[in-house]
């Protein structure tokens, strides 16, 4: 499976590469919007803040929107959270930073009873089946660094607790657009499961055999 990993100047690129390239795929690094436009299954990664991943990756917002009708995407930690329809990291009190609007609701900041950010592992909780977790069982941890996250929603595959339940896992209807909220290329055996598990998932949506999700 030929994986292209979206280059829009942040996310640990590097790493990323050679964990998709340990679950066995064939990975392409690119910041050309047409060889996105023409990748078997996406990564959109992401560090920093919400507004300057937004910023940065515009220019492939209409490929992406394109693409998540019949791509399988995987996004990791903020390219999971840009695949929400809003944050409110960086915005006006009251207000919020669009996303693509991929997979419903908004991403909010954890709440001031924890230390922000969340640093380190965690315990993930099942939600509901998705191929992207097979494998994984309550209480496998992964790692994470973030300090804004989503809530807990039918849309939520796999949970974890850090001041609130949120989304560490999570896709939009269908099922081929999946986000994780920790970094699988830096999660262990756990993480390279997840990605694992989306290499496969992306052969066999190309192959006809991924019915819709529930």
């Amino acid at each position: 499976m030929n994986v292209t990993v979206i280059d829009y100047g942040v996310g640990n690129l590097r790493s990323l590469r050679r964990g998709l390239e340990r679950a066995g795929a064939d990975v392409v690094v690119s910041d050309d919007p047409d060889a996105i436009r023409d990748a078997e299954a996406l990564v959109l990664p992401g560090v920093g803040a919400f507004q300057e991943c937004v910023t940065n990756s515009e220019p492939f917002h209409d490929v992406l929107i394109e693409k998540a009708e019949d791509t399988p995407i995987l996004g990791v930690c903020v390219g999971l959270q840009l695949m929400y329809e809003e944050s409110t990291e960086g915005a006006p009190e009251g207000e919020t930073v669009e996303g693509l609007g991929l997979i419903p609701g908004r991403v909010e900041r954890l709440p001031d009873s924890v230390k922000v950010p969340h640093m380190g592992w965690n315990e993930l909780v099942p939600e509901r089946d998705h191929p992207i977790t097979d494998g994984i069982d309550a209480g496998d941890y992964a790692y994470f660094v973030h300090s804004y996250c989503a809530d807990v929603t039918d849309r939520t595959i796999a949970s974890c607790e850090y001041g609130r339940r949120f989304a560490a896992v999570a896709a939009n209807e269908a099922g081929n657009v999946i986000g994780t909220q920790f970094h699988p290329e830096k999660s262990g055996e756990t993480g390279l499961k997840v990605l694992s598990n989306f290499v496969e998932y992306a052969e066999a949506y190309h192959a006809g055999e991924v019915a819709a999700a529930e």
